[in-house]
């Protein structure tokens, strides 16, 4: 027999007379009575309260029918303490037989509640943060059936919303009920791209609010809501087989959204939701805020990783509700961007003048969004745990990607102390400004040559205004990756034409496509790697569909048009891989001829030295080579062992290291034996300290994101390359982990700005 409960008339007739009970106006103490009082009769409870969050983090009775009423805005919990805590912080339904006997019970003699034994607490949830806790409870002993549970939470998430929307509590008694994080706080994380900025916050992929709760034909509803799940399982049907291209995401992300969109729990969910009452939206915010509050406090990563699955599905099938699939997002001025991870196109949607800082909760310095945010030279701060949780819309935040801090909410004091620090930056800009001109020579009279780090249209608009002698690696990939299909010859053509344009007669190394690894196409069929880093990518990927590497070849012979070209091949391992990559470029050039289409005035033909194994054939490698450039970031993490996006391990090694350093000498030594023209254009390469290590080492050829290179030539002014060679190569003996010590206090030493 199915105990008391309101499952035979169902939420949506208990729902209506809240309403109407809401409807009548009065004082919102009389409101929040009333509201109880209907839940009671409707449940047939003997208890019914109301509990919500004030500023101070504690959870006071707002009301209750049956308990006594001289405890209300008298009884209040600790975060955490009482089932009524622990109910808050699980973010789920609490169902006790007997509430005294559970350890987390605390008794309160002014409530009156030592006749009730059964207990049903459920938070009230808004945007996955429990906002107040609403309890039924009854004098006899017994666990309350699953549709009462399920009925009691969609009353739950009514009510949150009532309360949000000032329908049950006014503005002045909203005032102190904490509906959104209000305090000042600061989050410690990792620097991704350097700068400071401050301005609004702008969360990725903004759920879209449902503007009605209750439905008023729930028939209707659950048709709109199977026909934009099958939209939604379509979409992402199509992506997997390649139609339609989600930029940045790979297959094993497209096959888990796919195996949520199909799964029968989460559609079982939402159904049922619309059948008790709610709009198809409203259903969905509602299995949002429950899947947020149960996985949101995970530790493991791999359910943290599932909860952002079900994130962005549920935002997906809200834009299918809304019929908004493709939508702009328009930025306010100054938006700082809040993510839990971005990929290269998602950034690139953004309003590149109105983007003024990126706060993410995961990434590492090496993914996409780092490489993109200092490309675009916009500060950006990773690793910051609990971002999304404690950031609303349109709050203020402080992006500090000198310290790696974020401050929400920040103090008039903190605000005031960045605007100072953000004036010296800016003085310290037109400093580099005015170096613009300046020829990059050492103390001591060695020429350093700078070159610029680029890969996006954006990249090129700047080339004039760095000071760059050049483009030293011209990243080709990134067309394909925010394209939604493989770009053809021409395409391709227009983009390496600009490119030299734009360079004016400066030399550009184009690197061709370093695809694979963390880097895949949504319309390439690929399978799934183990270890995708020493997986299938790369040249390797190239020399394996010779027609994808040939047309490139072809497009930037094409684009040269009797022009020098430098193309360069990305993560050479052996000698035999550069052979056979060099012979396609010489097919390609016979092909052009035997057509009638010039061949480069020059051209020049190089490796990235990335791979370790080159390390012990140089002498074999160089002389088939016009020039090298050393890939420190795939270098570093193939020389230690370390994948450098993997945040628990990035930081395990220092690129200034005596390992490293020796690693890079050999290479320098080489280059320098046989007069091969090498340059180094990974990371290192645009921080001035690592630079001024790497000047002493005998590099003289040095490749960076734009924001590098104003730093850089400040430390090359400054730098007396004699002195720091015998230094530096004194330090290599060592036998410690890192020189990073070392080779500051050298540079402090030798007075270089570094």
């Amino acid at each position: 027999m199915a105990g008391p409960g309101i499952a035979v008339r169902g939420p949506r007739s208990l729902l209506r007379q809240i309403r109407e009970a809401m409807a009548g106006g009065g004082p919102a103490q009389a409101k929040l009575d009333m509201v109880v009082r209907t839940i009671a009769i409707s449940m047939v409870a003997e208890v019914c309260s109301i509990y919500l969050r004030r500023a101070s983090g504690d959870l006071e009775l707002f009301a209750t029918e049956g308990l006594s009423r001289d405890a209300v805005h008298v009884t209040r919990m600790k975060p955490g303490e009482g089932l009524v805590g622990e109910t808050m912080r699980l973010g789920r339904p609490l169902n006790l037989s007997d509430a005294a006997s559970h350890p987390q019970f605390s008794y309160r003699p002014e409530t009156g509640e030592d006749p009730y034994h059964a207990f049903l607490a459920v938070p009230l949830l808004r945007g996955g943060r429990a906002i107040g806790v609403l309890v039924v409870q009854n004098r006899t002993e017994r666990v309350y059936e699953d549709e009462e549970v399920e009925d009691l939470q969609i009353i739950a998430m009514v009510l949150a919303e009532m309360v949000s929307s000032s329908e049950l509590l006014g503005a002045d008694e909203l005032k102190d009920v904490e509906l959104a994080p209000h305090k000042p706080e600061r989050l410690k994380g990792s620097r991704f791209a350097e700068g400071l900025a401050y301005g609004v916050a702008v969360l990725h992929e903004q759920p879209v609010a449902p503007e009605q709760l209750l439905s008023d034909d729930a028939l209707a509803e659950e048709a709109r809501l199977s026909y934009a799940i099958e939209a939604l399982q379509t979409q992402i049907d199509e992506m997997l087989e390649g139609q339609h291209g989600l930029v940045g995401a790979s297959y094993e992300v497209l096959e888990t959204y796919r195996l949520f969109a199909h799964d029968r729990g989460w559609n079982r969910g939402l159904q049922e939701a619309v059948r008790s009452g709610l709009t198809a939206e409203a259903a969905v915010e509602r299995v949002r805020s429950e899947h947020r509050a149960r996985l949101g406090q995970a530790r493991d990563p791999y359910l943290r990783e599932r909860l952002h699955d079900l994130e962005d599905l549920n935002d997906r099938l809200l834009r299918h509700l809304s019929g908004d699939v493709h939508a702009v997002r328009q930025l306010p001025e100054d938006a700082i961007l809040i993510a839990r991870n971005l990929g290269p196109a998602d950034l690139l949607e953004y309003d590149r003048t109105k983007l003024k800082g990126i706060l993410l909760e995961e990434g590492s310095a090496a993914s996409h969004a780092g490489i993109v945010a200092r490309a675009l030279d916009i500060p950006c701060v990773g690793r910051l745990a609990g971002l999304r949780d404690r950031v609303s819309e349109g709050d203020p935040v402080v992006v500090d990607a000198e310290t790696a801090e974020a401050w929400l909410r920040p103090r008039p004091d903190v605000v005031k102390a960045l605007k100072a620090r953000m004036e010296v930056r800016a003085q310290r800009k037109a400093e580099f400004a005015r170096l613009r001109d300046t020829p990059a020579f050492t103390r001591d009279g060695s020429k350093i040559t700078l070159l610029m780090n680029a890969g996006l249209a954006v990249d090129l608009d700047i080339l004039g205004e760095t000071g760059a002698e050049g483009i030293g690696l011209f990243r080709t990939e990134f067309q394909f990756m925010v394209a939604e299909e493989m770009p053809r010859l021409e395409a391709q053509t227009t983009l390496y034409e600009k490119v030299l344009e734009a360079a004016d007669g400066m030399p550009v190394t184009f690197r061709t496509l370093d695809l694979g690894g963390d880097k895949l196409l949504p319309y390439m069929e690929l399978e799934r790697e183990d270890n995708p880093a020493l997986g299938w990518r790369a040249v390797r990927m190239g020399l394996d569909r010779p027609a994808l590497l040939r047309l490139q070849i072809r497009a930037l012979i094409k684009a040269a048009n009797g022009r020098e070209l430098r193309i360069m091949f990305p993560l050479v391992a052996n000698v035999d891989e550069f052979r056979a990559a060099r012979a396609f470029v010489d097919q390609e050039v016979a092909w052009a001829l035997k057509r009638g289409r010039p061949a480069p005035a020059r051209l020049d033909v190089g490796a990235m030295v990335e791979a370790p194994s080159l390390l012990w054939h140089l002498d074999a490698l160089l002389p088939m080579t016009d020039f090298v450039s050393v890939g420190t970031n795939d270098l570093m993490q193939y020389l230690f062992a370390a994948d450098r996006g993997n945040p628990r391990v990035s930081d395990r090694y220092d690129p200034l290291s005596p390992a490293a350093l020796r690693a890079l000498k050999t290479i320098q030594q080489a280059c320098e034996d046989t007069g091969t023209q090498v340059s180094v254009c990974g990371e290192m390469a645009g921080r001035p300290l690592e630079a001024f290590a790497l000047v002493a080492l005998g590099f003289d050829r040095l490749s960076m994101p734009p924001a590098g290179i104003g730093p850089v030539k400040q430390m090359v002014l400054s730098c007396d390359r004699e002195a720091a060679r015998r230094n530096v190569e004194a330090l290599l003996k060592g036998s410690g982990g890192s020189l990073r010590g070392e080779i500051e206090t050298l540079a402090r030493k030798l007075y270089v700005a570094v």
